[in-house]
């Protein structure tokens, strides 16, 4: 709350109040005395809009400041409000992690013991088929428990920060997608400028930044088709690096795309295929945590643009209203004309 607000109101009403005083004072103690002048009635018209627009200023600055005091707190309650509501979601999925890894641990080695008890048997291929198939639910729901997890960790976790050369790291990114599993089946090429100049160099951790890219590849590859192309690039934007990762896959239903970034989103076309609905989430963790933003867009049968601005060091953002305006669009998801 801004406590400059009564000192300034009583500052404006101390001449007044020390009118009221003397007045006070001469009334007790010359009750009898009078004084008469003689005043123009332009100059008392005068002096009473005078004294009438006074008053509306002294009106107009005490709201002001209790507005001013209002906002305030009450922005002070919101953010207060937004790390309490941060701090039970960490600890929601710490105590998550906690509650599951012992019974997903003995359902796997009880699978496992199973497994084993078939292989002696004859005719069990129904059993041995509807084991396999809880065996792979039990490891989805392990594989989600621990990506929840890791997601908390990188909300609170300390980052350091060092100069990072994303050329280089978007070219080691571009050799590793080569074993994930479907990559030999797509054409994957990456386009990294180096003239007139290369990409400048961001601050990061250099070994997230390579599991936000990765994890866009690798979701890239999972959502497209045998024969499809992906493409890895970056760019210089005004006072970022613009890196993207794009695919001819299947793209996403233009009523899904404001959904892809939040934690277990998984859309009608992707309930097919394996996966946890983390990937994009912890992509949005990363970057944000570096202070870039993320945008995406898709036309559902041909393809999706995944979009990560990483900020410049030392570059000025000379044109903050307009970008806030485009992060607020981009967030929200605008698909493709």
């Amino acid at each position: 709350m801004n406590r400059s607000a009564p000192g300034t109101l009583l500052r404006i009403l101390l001449p007044a109040l020390a009118g009221v005083a003397v007045g006070v004072v001469l009334q007790l103690t010359e009750p009898r005395v009078r004084l008469y002048a003689a005043i123009a009635p332009a100059l008392l018209s005068v002096i009473i809009g005078l004294i009438c627009t006074a008053a509306l200023v002294v009106r107009v600055v005490a709201r002001q400041r209790i507005s001013a005091a209002v906002a305030a707190a009450e922005a002070a309650a919101s953010g207060r409000a937004a790390a309490q509501a941060a701090q039970d979601r960490l600890r929601f999925l710490a105590r998550l992690d906690h509650e599951l890894k012992n019974p997903l641990t003995a359902m796997r080695a009880g699978l496992a013991n199973v497994d084993q008890a078939l292989g002696r048997l004859a005719a069990v291929d129904g059993a041995r088929t509807a084991l396999t198939s809880v065996s792979g639910q039990a490891d989805r729901i392990t594989r989600l428990v621990s990506d929840l997890r890791r997601l908390a960790d990188l909300e609170a976790l300390q980052i350091e920060m060092a100069p990072v050369d994303l050329s280089k790291l978007l070219g080691e990114v571009a050799e590793a997608s080569a074993g994930l599993p479907g990559a030999a089946d797509r054409s994957i090429r990456a386009n990294v400028p180096q003239a007139p100049w290369p990409l400048p160099l961001v601050d990061g951790d250099r070994d997230l930044l390579f599991v936000a890219v990765q994890n866009l590849v690798a979701n890239a590859v999972k959502y497209s088709r045998p024969g499809d192309t992906l493409e890895i690039r970056a760019s210089e934007d005004g006072d970022a690096v613009l890196v993207e990762v794009a695919d001819t896959g299947i793209g996403i239903p233009a009523d899904e795309v404001g959904q892809v970034w939040e934690e277990l989103a998984r859309g009608r076309a992707a309930r097919a295929i394996p996966g946890t609905g983390i990937g994009l989430a912890l992509v949005r963790v990363i970057v944000a945590r570096h202070g870039g933003r993320v945008a995406i867009r898709s036309r559902e049968g041909q393809g999706t643009v995944v979009s990560v601005w990483l900020p410049v060091p030392g570059r000025s953002r000379t044109a903050s209203a307009v970008a806030d305006l485009r992060q607020r669009r981009d967030t929200a998801g605008e698909t493709a004309p």
